[in-house]
């Protein structure tokens, strides 16, 4: 998977990996912050967060402006890189209002327009060397893989502060308090609800709670600093990505000095222009349903994981909820690909042997020390993702391997049509686990919870289906990409997310009102027409790529 990249390749991963570690440390807590400290509706959540989320990637467009202009990609990703570290600066001060978190979300957003854009745009510009282009997909799926080894840590980095931070207080987290409290303090508490907050009060203290007014202001300030503290952790992760960028940035290309020395096409044919404008717009359109459905998974798949899925699980399941268990047994799963290869020296295929062993045995040694029962806190489901990127992405950079050796590879628009099927098949799968739930409005806290294989499975194939839709969609604008529009045309893939993910709170606001199912059918239905649509289009794609 790694063999014949150049290393600049890898200054763009590392510099990624923080960037992202930080970034999905805040995204797998965000709706919990939002509705814990300031009390908000799922609803009104979403709609921060959908346009949050849209933010972040509609100012790439700003960013590829200014960099395809200035010439000065470079220059541009540094100031995006401080940006970002000052908004989780912000982020991470207590006891500010909700217009102060708003306006530190801004920044962030800021700072990465400026710089996620530029930096899939100096990727493909390493692959326009005509010695490495051949290796283009894979190159991208390598950087996307940098992507999801910070954001599999991230939310465990999330939970381990939190937790660590609420304990020191002498208190123990619940995650279904905070709603309690905002109804207690609203005067809005059913007698049931009123038993609950005090038998919960009494359990997370470890003693019988007396005053619960004064007891309730304690919990949540503790409870939404534990959240601050976390954003912290996020910001030092932003100081991994900006020294390591600082130190190695001058192994990446510098187009403007390739232009003034003629090493670098800068203008097509009026036409051809065109014929690449109009390819890349309709993939646009296509991917806007893609990430409205796929990033539900920090939404509406993360109230499922709080609501409706149970918070406790037997020792074979808590290994995969357990970090350090998790990393045992990826180590181990990377032995094993190491150990098989054929093309592998005699010492590497003893280096994986050793990897499987030690690997196995973290695991283990994790496992034996888990109790009969283990809770774990929702947002412990978002690293699975990552965790299968991580995973997966050896397995189908071979695959593509294998079938372009044999010249029966997938073309790149054909491999993000099969994603968007795939992401269809994902949202059936929960659909099916959701069909005898209750509707929202009708939960209690002794409501039916269903079992964690049906996010975990649904967490698979949504992996399956980004690993052939999102890197090759950006080898895609990477490659298709008039030269003189690089930054834009990757701030215009990015902005096609934006407004995927300016409708993200759609699927928060029927998860209010409407059976949980049906909350997903929409989105079955929604990324079938999108497959339909790219597969009508191919012929068209396939011709300019």
């Amino acid at each position: 998977m790694f063999k014949g990249h150049p290393k600049s390749l890898y200054v763009a991963f590392f510099a990624n990996m923080g960037e992202r570690f930080g970034f999905y440390t805040m995204m797998g807590i965000l709706v919990y912050y939002l509705t814990a400290k300031y009390g908000l509706t799922p609803t009104k959540a979403g709609f921060i967060y959908s346009l949050f989320y849209a933010s972040i990637y509609g100012l790439a467009l700003v960013g590829g402006i200014f960099a395809d202009r200035t010439k000065n990609y470079k220059g541009v990703i540094f100031i995006g890189l401080l940006t970002m570290l000052i908004g989780y600066v912000l982020m991470s001060l207590p006891g500010l209002g909700l217009a102060f978190t708003i306006f530190a979300l801004f920044v962030i957003a800021f700072g990465n327009g400026l710089f996620k854009g530029n930096l899939q745009a100096v990727v493909g510009q390493i692959y326009d060397d005509k010695r490495y282009s051949h290796l283009r997909d894979s190159a991208f799926n390598v950087f996307y893989m940098g992507i999801n080894i910070g954001a599999l840590f991230a939310p465990h980095a999330a939970a381990g502060t939190i937790n660590w931070f609420i304990k020191r207080q002498g208190l123990e987290r619940n995650d279904l308090l905070p709603s309690l409290i905002h109804k207690f303090n609203d005067g809005t508490l059913t007698g049931k609800e009123a038993d609950d907050l005090q038998q919960i009060a009494n359990q997370v203290s470890h003693s019988t709670v007396a005053d619960l007014t004064t007891w309730s202001a304690h919990y949540m300030d503790v409870y939404s600093q534990g959240f601050n503290w976390a954003f912290a952790v996020a910001g030092l992760t932003m100081v991994f990505s900006f020294v390591v960028y600082m130190l190695f940035k001058n192994r990446l290309p510098d187009v403007k000095k390739q232009e003034e020395l003629g090493e670098r096409v800068v203008e097509l044919s009026k036409e051809e222009t065109k014929q690449r404008m109009t390819a890349l717009f309709l993939v646009f359109g296509v991917v806007i349903f893609f990430w409205m459905s796929f990033h539900q998974n920090g939404l509406t798949m993360s109230f499922f994981a709080r609501d409706y899925t149970v918070q406790q699980v037997a020792p074979s399941a808590y290994l995969f909820f357990d970090v350090w268990s998790l990393l045992g047994l990826i180590v181990a799963f990377y032995g094993i690909l190491t150990a098989l290869d054929r093309n592998s020296k005699s010492l590497s295929k003893i280096i994986g042997v050793a990897m499987v062993a030690v690997g196995g045995a973290v695991a283990y040694y994790r496992y034996a020390s888990f109790n009969d029962i283990n809770p774990f806190s929702p947002e412990l489901f978002q690293p699975f993702n990552p965790s299968f990127i991580v995973i997966l992405t050896p397995i189908i950079v071979g695959f593509f391997s294998w079938l372009r050796k044999r010249n029966m590879e997938p073309s790149t628009p054909r491999k993000i049509g099969y994603g968007m099927l795939l992401t269809s098949v994902a949202f059936v799968v929960l659909l099916i686990g959701s069909l005898n739930l209750v509707p929202y409005h009708e939960l209690t806290p002794e409501s039916p919870r269903v079992g964690v294989q049906w996010l975990i499975s649904t967490y698979f194939i949504l992996t399956v289906a980004e690993l052939f839709l999102s890197p090759m969609g950006i080898s895609f604008v990477s490659k298709v990409s008039p030269p003189k529009y690089q930054g834009i045309m990757q701030g215009a893939w990015l902005g096609a997310t934006a407004v995927g993910n300016l409708f993200l709170g759609i699927g928060s606001f029927l998860y209010e009102r409407i059976q949980i199912w049906q909350v997903w059918g929409v989105f079955v239905i929604l990324t079938l027409i999108a497959a339909g649509f790219i597969f009508s289009i191919m012929k068209k794609l396939e011709k300019v790529s």
